[in-house]
């Protein structure tokens, strides 16, 4: 009788933890997000008669992500280093470089906070660090697509729009009265883990 009761908690035991498993994969929503892939363009008015448009050259970061799983599930950590910023004009991405003080806060950094949505898009918001100030930013995200790529990986891509005011995150050089608002878009593939 002993052996036949350890012989069932022993089933159920192993049984539960197959359901655990099988039910929750291990890793399934983990994703590295590919730099060669991600990017992280801008757009601000120049003296309020053109735009001036650029992008960072570097991002790094992970992302959870799930359509079977709930909003809580969906999280995101991008880190940014701001002295790759390229507007195609070497002297200006100078000026801008000191404008925006790398030397003291060289690192953009976005970190999700909640996300309401369903698994094709919706707002995520979050910390952004910029200019070595955190404010709470939302972010209108949108999924571009998933699947198997050709090196056995499985991708999933998105891309986000928020915009800034310079003026709260302490850059209060002056572009004219219409060049307090930065525009930024955000392309992001990662490679599931």
């Amino acid at each position: 009788m002993k052996q036949n009761k350890k012989l069932l908690s022993t089933t159920i035991v192993s049984l539960a933890t197959s359901i655990i498993l099988f039910s929750t994969p291990l890793h399934a929503a983990e994703y590295k997000i590919d730099p060669t892939h991600s990017f992280v363009e801008f757009k601000i008015k120049h003296l309020g008669y053109s735009w001036l448009s650029g992008r960072f050259n570097k991002v790094s970061g992970n992302f959870n992500f799930d359509s079977s799983k709930g909003e809580d599930y969906q999280k995101i950590k991008i880190d940014i280093p701001t002295k790759s910023i390229d507007s195609n004009h070497a002297e200006r991405d100078k000026h801008i470089r000191e404008i925006i003080n790398v030397g003291s806060h060289g690192g953009t950094s976005f970190s999700s906070t909640k996300y309401t949505g369903d698994k094709n898009g919706g707002v995520l918001k979050g910390k952004l660090t910029f200019h070595g100030v955190t404010k709470d930013i939302e972010v209108k995200v949108k999924k571009i697509g998933e699947g198997k790529d050709p090196w056995g990986g499985y991708r999933s891509g998105f891309e986000g729009q928020f915009s800034i005011n310079r003026k709260d995150f302490g850059v209060e050089y002056d572009l004219g009265p219409e060049g307090w608002s930065v525009d930024i878009d955000v392309y992001i593939e990662g490679i599931k883990s």
